[in-house]
């Protein structure tokens, strides 16, 4: 299939865009109301754009009728609590989907890699239009946090690992990633994501940022890699076998958000 699909998201799968002064807004995301689901950790969603402006994060697929992650409704109460928030997930003037404030709690890293996990985004985009990438905005200051980046998801000299201090602001393939949040914490993590469909108006934004996937990852020993990756394997194993005694088939992970 063909879509139309970001120039600058092509190589790497992401892009860092510049540094945004959270600062100098409200923290508007304390405000909105969280509803429980779980993603790739302990976590809470506050949707500010859903499929048919309800309080709730549903793939827009699960709906009657089913469509893809675009033209999501804007949900009154919420926005008129998140008017910055708002403002920045229009701001690139592409399409929107999904538009929602996670709340992670503090992981550790063997965690992380387990939940990485690809997302669904494009599920019934038609061939032709704008693929479906998603923007992570941190609002809270994480600086020793990391989304993670795998294309191979037991393979770690794929990884990458990018820092989450107060206004980070990052753009993801996540169809194309494996990915999860490592939140060291201690305090709750929240952060603007966003799905956008890809075209013109993206392609401006991220120009107008300086939007680049240059990036080194922080150090990280290879010990501790190692114990990580051993932990996870141990973790899926004992779920295969738990699944196998109860007579299914381990079908690997899903997105979490599907």
């Amino acid at each position: 299939m063909s879509y139309i699909k970001s120039a600058a998201l092509d190589e790497k799968g992401y892009v860092i865009l510049d540094r945004y002064d959270q600062a100098a807004d409200p923290k508007e995301w304390l405000d909105i109301e969280y509803v429980d689901w779980k993603s790739s950790g302990v976590t809470q969603f506050a949707p500010l754009a859903s499929a048919f402006g309800e309080i709730e994060v549903n793939g827009f697929w699960n709906h009657t009728p089913p469509r893809t992650d675009k033209d999501g409704v804007w949900i009154e109460s919420q926005v008129a609590k998140a008017p910055n928030l708002t403002r920045r997930a229009q701001e690139p003037g592409a399409n929107v989907g999904r538009c929602r404030v996670i709340e992670l709690q503090p992981n550790i890293y063997s965690d992380t890699l387990y939940n990485l996990h690809q997302d669904d985004n494009n599920r019934l985009n038609p061939d032709g239009t704008g693929w479906i990438v998603r923007g992570f905005f941190n609002l809270s200051d994480d600086p020793e946090s990391f989304m993670t980046l795998r294309e191979d998801r037991f393979d770690p000299s794929t990884e990458i690992r990018i820092a989450l201090p107060a206004g980070a602001q990052i753009i993801v393939d996540t169809q194309r990633f494996w990915h999860a949040v490592w939140h060291k914490g201690p305090e709750p993590r929240y952060c603007l994501i966003t799905s956008w469909e890809s075209g013109p108006e993206l392609d401006a934004y991220i120009e107008k940022y300086h939007g680049t996937s240059e990036h080194e990852n922080p150090y990280l020993s290879r010990e501790v890699i190692d114990e990580a990756q051993a932990t996870v394997q141990r973790r899926l194993a004992e779920r295969a076998a738990t699944l196998a005694s109860q007579g299914t088939t381990d079908r690997g992970p899903v997105d979490p958000e599907a």
